[in-house]
């Protein structure tokens, strides 16, 4: 019993440990801010995620398709802060991680993610821990891990 009491520790300190880093420092993305955005999820969820620029720092706010927030997080100092009274949402913090990384333009991305386990190719990027990013036509990125799978576009307005 203590044997699986500590593999349990040890698996969770694992995951813990494992998540998707953050840039060195904030980078300039190519797209002007605000920015809408449209994610859907592999079992066909939708949500609206905003970007915004508030001084030095990235708010990110997470809706439903009624408009309801499913998360609100600020990028500062090189880490997540609550923003708002929602509870943190792990999994979104990860999405707007990866995300970031995939919006850095590539002339940013040694200096925004030294030493933080990430390579560019033909196919696409790659983060550590496991994240894969693919670029589609209109803009869009595919984003996906081993428990995650996202397409991002930009939201359409109409006139």
């Amino acid at each position: 019993m203590k044997h699986l009491l500590t593999l349990a520790c040890i698996l969770l300190l694992t995951a813990c440990a494992a998540r998707t880093p953050l840039p060195a420092t904030t980078p300039q993305l190519a797209q002007p801010l605000p920015m809408s955005l449209q994610v859907s999820t592999a079992d066909g969820q939708d949500w609206l995620l905003v970007i915004q620029a508030e001084g030095e720092a990235l708010r990110w706010s997470l809706f439903d398709p009624l408009g309801v927030p499913l998360a609100r997080q600020s990028l500062a100092g090189g880490a997540w802060h609550n923003d708002g009274l929602l509870p943190p949402n792990p999994a979104a913090r990860e999405l707007f991680a990866a995300l970031l990384f995939a919006l850095t333009p590539d002339a940013q991305l040694a200096g925004s993610y030294a030493d933080k386990g990430w390579r560019q190719g033909a196919e696409g990027r790659q983060l550590a821990p496991d994240w894969r990013i693919r670029y589609g036509a209109g803009q869009a990125i595919e984003l996906s891990n081993a428990t995650q799978q996202y397409r991002v576009r930009p939201l359409e307005t109409q006139p």
